[in-house]
């Protein structure tokens, strides 16, 4: 398989059980409790968010190439999936974070510095090839309700959104079949 017009770079958020424990219960590897130990807290938008992060790339062609999982403190920009040569079409989390192919990311204002009118077009242009990269995260959440793990190891929670984007992509094969 090859892609022709590029991929789509995103990340959304899989919650957790943060768990809550009394001051005489051990804490660490030992300890015996449903929190899952590898989570961490995250803000956005004023919303506290306790987990991970799933972040996916897909072909525009709405076929999931790759995933991969991180505690939710770790920003959007450092993390790359992209190939040399690939068009790479992410939103404004990624904005000053390098890429290994052409960067298509969305411009962001800056303090002082307000978006200029063309790149206000540019990221019209940018948003309508990213849009087909969100409905990944719709089927997960809303169809599959994988927007909250119960495991408590990251390489687990891996695994469990390994088999969750395999199953998006026998959805959408079938989707496309018809």
């Amino acid at each position: 398989m090859k892609i022709k017009e590029g991929v789509i770079q995103n990340a959304t958020f899989i919650t957790a059980e943060p768990g809550h424990q009394r001051v005489n219960e051990p804490r660490g590897p030992e300890a015996k409790t449903r929190r899952n130990k590898e989570g961490e807290w995250a803000k956005k938008g004023g919303k506290s968010h306790y987990g991970y992060k799933l972040h996916s790339k897909m072909d525009i062609d709405y076929d999931n190439k790759g995933n991969r999982n991180h505690p939710c403190s770790v920003h959007d920009s450092q993390i790359d999936l992209s190939k040399p040569g690939e068009v790479t079409y992410r939103d404004s989390g990624y904005f000053g974070a390098s890429c290994k192919g052409f960067n298509a990311t969305m411009n962001r204002a800056t303090r002082s510095h307000p978006l200029s009118i063309r790149k206000k077009l540019q990221n019209k242009r940018i948003t309508r090839k990213r849009a087909p990269g969100e409905r990944l995260y719709a089927v997960i959440k809303n169809i599959f309700k994988s927007g909250h793990v119960k495991v408590t190891k990251t390489l687990r929670t891996h695994t469990k959104n390994i088999f969750t984007c395999f199953c998006y992509n026998l959805l959408q094969l079938n989707t496309l079949k018809q």
